[in-house]
């Protein structure tokens, strides 16, 4: 291809692409708001140079090494400038203090129609569990070019040349940053050795989700506590906050029951591929309920292994999901 062609032309070479680009970006960046930022820049940036695109790559390809560039450029303003870290004056003393992980969740609504953006055969990842939370957030710990090594190689199944050729470095630069990224992975992702969780959307998971549901909008924070495994953990991304255990994650949310003076409502949603709640604080003297925070639930066999609390509500409309209920009747 060697003369631009018409707006209507790119969208077409382009846009069936955008979605796994974005996924892409989001791996990268672990922020919903970013991917679509940068999908624009790539997209931007491949009508600018169009013409110089020859076809010696797919268009695929293509589009992937202006996306992979961007993010790293996007990560190295980042780090240049660091964020505060955020705290939270009224919490109990946690199990322990972790790194801040600055990441959202990602709606499984923005997953559907990426059938046909299978990996390639070099994958070591099937796209579900490259998109699970505790993956992603292993991923943000990595070093940015390892992270863009490793999801090229081994979540796309580009090949090592193709992946060189994308970072304009050498395949033994590759296949070093990978080896360590690698490394570093198995040493974060949690035990395969884990009873599986319920198949999405089965009987066992919707049991569990709707027990699990119903003690948050019951306040019954007893019963929240029996649904988890005995070493659950409790995060507040970006808080440096965890707390393991049944007893820390109970003293945890009975004390946000007291601070709320409340019972949240929820509405049922899913994010990385994993089943989630979307909670509303309902307003004493209206009833009517604002959005207040996404929790993501890890399952293992029938029980939950992790709740992700995430407390930015700018998130809800990627969910599609009300900022505001009204009050229950009567």
């Amino acid at each position: 291809m060697t003369a631009r062609g018409s707006s209507d032309e790119f969208r077409e070479l382009t846009e069936p692409h955008r979605r796994e680009l974005q996924l892409h970006c989001y791996r990268m960046l672990g922020s919903m708001q970013d991917a679509e930022d940068l999908v624009q820049e790539t997209l931007l940036a491949a009508w600018r140079g169009l013409d110089a695109f020859e076809g010696r790559a797919s268009v695929r390809s293509w589009l992937y090494q202006i996306a992979t560039n961007r993010c790293l450029n996007a990560l190295r303003a980042r780090s240049r400038r660091p964020k505060e870290v955020p705290t939270m004056s009224d919490a109990l003393e946690p199990t322990r203090l972790i790194e801040p992980i600055w990441i959202e969740p990602y709606p499984d609504t923005l997953l559907e129609g990426l059938a046909d953006a299978a990996p390639g055969p070099g994958a070591r990842y099937e796209t579900k569990e490259s998109v699970e939370l505790a993956f992603i957030v292993a991923l943000q710990a990595l070093p940015a070019r390892q992270r863009a090594v490793l999801v090229l190689r081994d979540v796309l199944g580009f090949r090592t040349a193709e992946a060189a050729e994308m970072l304009d470095t050498g395949e033994l630069s590759v296949k070093g940053a990978l080896q360590r990224a690698r490394a570093a992975l198995r040493a974060r992702l949690p035990d395969r050795e884990h009873e599986r969780a319920p198949r999405p959307d089965s009987v066992r998971e919707r049991q569990l989700v709707g027990r699990f549901a119903d003690a948050v909008e019951n306040g019954n924070v007893d019963e929240l506590v029996a649904l988890l495994t005995d070493d659950a953990r409790l995060t507040m991304p970006p808080l440096p906050l965890e707390y393991q255990g049944r007893h820390p994650i109970g003293a945890f949310l009975r004390h946000r029951e007291e601070v709320r003076a409340r019972p949240l409502r929820v509405v049922p949603t899913r994010a990385n591929t994993q089943p989630a709640l979307g909670c509303y604080l309902p307003d004493t003297q209206t009833g009517i309920a604002h959005a207040h925070a996404i929790f993501v639930l890890t399952l293992e066999g029938d029980r939950v292994s992790a709740i992700t609390w995430f407390g930015d509500v700018g998130v809800f409309p990627h969910f599609r999901l009300p900022r505001t209920l009204p009050p229950r009747p009567g």
